[in-house]
């Protein structure tokens, strides 16, 4: 069983918070400490996203802390080794490498796979990669053992949830808004509807991602899904606080409060 499979089995039917941040943000070192907080905090599954210079599916808060992780020298081989000091401490809680295929295509799709794996990931989800095209980086990644975790969004029905469910694995992740990260809020109503079906349809457990900001919309989330994720308040959170000594003990607050409302 895999870590992502215990999370979810020893939740035993209570809903689980995945917290997304950025690596390397605001500096490499804040931000494994930061990494090392969450679960404490009460994090059940991380999302640690990959810095890449043209995040499309990101509002601007993501796509700042990005491009200043960027600046401040932080690489896809950063971010693993960064997940390689999380493991030296932490050996349960399962972390999801969260980014876009160029940069893992230009460090090579087989390495990087093998890579994250001796790092200690246990998914991908790679926001720009469809189905038609990801067998070149699925295939190598399921072998190895990381699970291949699909995007799903308010448009994606019929044959074509069909497809996007083909090969999927670990859980799904559900875009609840027609629109990029942090900027508004989903429908709960066409929302859960839309779960259902999906939940028709798989034995997957179901996050809910995109424009949850606040312990009242991941409570009203937590309703209709097995898992809500929360990143783009989280990252407002370490921008406005960074260099201060309470960084993470705001976060540890922030994160205690959504996980209480779930």
């Amino acid at each position: 069983m895999t870590r992502i499979q215990k999370t979810f089995e020893n939740l035993n039917g209570a809903k689980a918070l995945n917290i997304f941040v950025t690596a390397g943000y605001p500096d490499a070192p804040t931000s494994l400490e930061i990494l090392n907080s969450l679960p404490d905090a009460g994090a059940d599954l991380i999302e640690l996203g990959i810095p890449f210079t043209d995040p499309m599916a990101d509002g601007p808060t993501i796509q700042n802390s990005s491009l200043v992780a960027l600046e401040n020298g932080m690489t896809l081989a950063g971010t693993l080794e960064i997940l390689t000091q999380f493991r030296k401490t932490n050996n349960t809680t399962p972390v999801i490498l969260m980014g876009y295929f160029n940069p893992i295509y230009a460090y090579g799709c087989e390495k990087f796979v093998t890579d994250a794996a001796e790092a200690g990931a246990d998914g991908l989800i790679v926001v720009d990669l469809p189905p038609e095209e990801d067998a070149e980086l699925r295939i190598p990644a399921q072998e190895v053992g990381l699970d291949f975790i699909k995007l799903i969004t308010p448009t994606t029905i019929g044959t074509r949830l069909d497809k996007v469910l083909g090969n999927a694995s670990g859980f799904l992740y559900y875009v609840s808004i027609a629109g990029v990260t942090g900027t508004k809020s989903a429908d709960i109503g066409a929302v859960g509807a839309h779960i259902q079906d999906i939940k028709s349809k798989t034995l997957l457990p179901v996050a809910v991602g995109f424009g949850i900001k606040t312990p009242e919309d991941a409570k009203n989330m937590s309703q209709i899904a097995d898992a809500v994720v929360v990143g783009s308040a989280i990252v407002e959170n370490i921008d406005k606080n960074q260099g201060s000594n309470d960084l993470v003990a705001t976060l540890k607050q922030q994160i205690s409060a959504l996980k209480s409302a779930i």
